[in-house]
């Protein structure tokens, strides 16, 4: 499933960025009967709803050609937002400074979920310092999921 979402990665991208967005990242949730694509789109101007519809339909489009998914999905596409998924090594370095909510795979140290500052990458690791003061150095890897936390 891996090399498909892979294909499915690189399909998508070259999709939303050839009308100009950049491509922020993807979830994908299998389900038993209908699995949640859900695509993350970001432009300088921000997202309005209007460039989510017509990046749907034209990611539609691609997908209904190439079909990379078996069986029901439903399709989102989505901006951002102000807890902002991160995805690969270019977001957690754009986003130094920031606070930031990871979860992962597994436990480390034993913890799951962590919370802190984001202070970049260092080799293949994602590093932040968290409100006690501990730096947590995690693989890129084996977090799940990736969040700045929203400062309001």
């Amino acid at each position: 499933m891996r090399e498909n979402l892979q294909t499915l990665r690189r399909i998508l991208t070259s999709v939303v960025e050839a009308m100009g967005y950049e491509w922020v990242g993807m979830e994908f949730h299998p389900r038993h009967a209908n699995a949640l694509l859900r695509i993350y789109i970001d432009s300088a101007t921000g997202i309005t709803l209007d460039d989510c519809q017509r990046v749907s339909h034209q990611v539609s489009g691609v997908l209904d050609v190439e079909d990379p998914i078996a069986g029901q999905y439903t399709l989102e596409v989505s901006s951002p937002g102000l807890d902002r998924p991160l995805f690969e090594a270019r977001h957690f370095e754009r986003f130094t400074g920031s606070e930031v909510r990871l979860q992962l795979q597994e436990l480390l140290k034993g913890r799951r979920k962590l919370i802190g500052r984001l202070c970049g990458m260092r080799g293949d690791d994602v590093v932040i310092v968290d409100s006690e003061g501990q730096e947590w150095q995690v693989p890129l890897e084996r977090i799940e999921k990736a969040r700045l936390a929203p400062q309001l």
